[in-house]
């Protein structure tokens, strides 16, 4: 099957079928980029119907023309797992996400095409300037959501394109510190002498990291930072976008990960993180989940290292860009400066 992987490549007639409108419906149509994902691309496409016989724009996804890029998403299956989320959960799952109208994408699922409802005029936070406290705690309120429904549920073993691909955790560990020292070499004039020591304590006890297990397994975004989430205006309703990651593991990952890449004030985060824990828990409790607060708050101070890895990694494995590498060096700044105010090595 030849998927339109790019906006290109679509045509009137494809759109009228895919969004189950009348042929000769749609007079035309135009695509713009949005966003400032670099494992994908997304772009509005704006619909010229006779008649008003469908959405005025939705949003394509689509995959990364960079070779490499792709090669990367591949290997750790980042395409399939956002198909699969689109396809399987996101109608089951309570979490606040665009609606897909049409998906499709070739046997290995590297060249693939997302439809999904326009969420303007929600915008996008931007990771550079950070998010502030409103955001964050509706942000939060989200996670609770997309974790308390299989919180602990065997039903996650079941869900066959969710379970980790073979020797990917194999692969990550070995992979870390080769890209650590790239990521050193590149940073190092960028990040403080004090975030440095940290990255190399840590990455030299990183298989203790890997070997802990959570107190309860759910389903985990994995890249849940602002950029990956639009807000309403006034902030009160937010929503999640950019399941590449998706996977099983704890909650308490995706709320450290949140906190700790996306308040941009340290000191502002030092005085907040208790509080937005403590209402984290409150929302999953009302859900039904009894894991302790405490356990939760050992956990997030565990997993502040989760933002650190996710700069690591992804710095060295996607498309060079300008902003790309000031967000990098942000991503681990900030979850650094949060590891040590939470004294997380001592967990490791």
């Amino acid at each position: 099957m030849t998927v339109a992987a790019h906006p290109d490549g679509f045509t009137t007639g494809w759109l009228e079928t895919v969004l189950g409108a009348p042929a000769g419906a749609l007079r035309g149509f135009s695509a713009k980029p949005i966003g400032t994902g670099q494992m994908s691309l997304s772009f509005r496409v704006r619909l010229d119907w006779r008649d008003d016989e469908g959405p005025a724009s939705i949003v394509a996804k689509c995959p990364s023309t960079d070779p490499g890029t792709r090669a990367i998403a591949a290997a750790l299956g980042s395409y399939a797992l956002e198909l699969g989320w689109y396809r399987d959960l996101a109608h089951v799952i309570g979490v606040n996400c665009p609606r897909c109208l049409h998906l499709e994408a070739d046997a290995d699922q590297t060249a693939f095409v997302l439809l999904l409802s326009d969420l303007a005029p929600a915008q996008q936070g931007d990771q550079l300037a950070g998010a502030s406290i409103a955001r964050i705690e509706a942000a939060l309120a989200q996670a609770a959501l997309l974790h308390a429904p299989l919180w602990a549920d065997a039903r996650l073993a079941d869900i066959a394109w969710l379970r980790p691909r073979p020797n990917v955790d194999a692969m990550v560990r070995q992979m870390l510190p080769p890209l650590y020292a790239k990521f050193r070499e590149r940073y190092t004039e960028r990040l403080a002498p004090e975030i440095i020591e940290l990255g190399d304590a840590f990455v030299a006890r990183a298989d203790a990291y890997f070997s802990k297990a959570p107190s309860a397994r759910t389903l985990q975004h994995r890249d849940f930072r602002i950029d990956n989430i639009l807000f309403a205006p006034g902030d009160q309703s937010a929503y999640v976008v950019d399941w590449q990651t998706l996977g099983i593991g704890a909650g308490a990952a995706d709320v450290a990960y949140l906190i700790g890449t996306s308040i941009a004030d340290a000191a502002v985060r030092a005085e907040e993180e208790e509080r937005l824990v403590h209402l984290y828990a409150q929302a999953l409790h009302a859900r039904g989940v009894t894991t302790p607060a405490e356990t939760l708050w050992t956990e997030y101070r565990l997993y502040a290292f989760s933002g650190l890895v996710m700069a690591i990694i992804a710095s060295m494995n996607v498309e060079r860009t300008e902003r790309g590498d000031e967000m990098f060096a942000v991503m681990a700044e900030r979850p650094a400066r949060q590891a040590l105010h939470l004294n997380s090595l001592s967990l490791l």
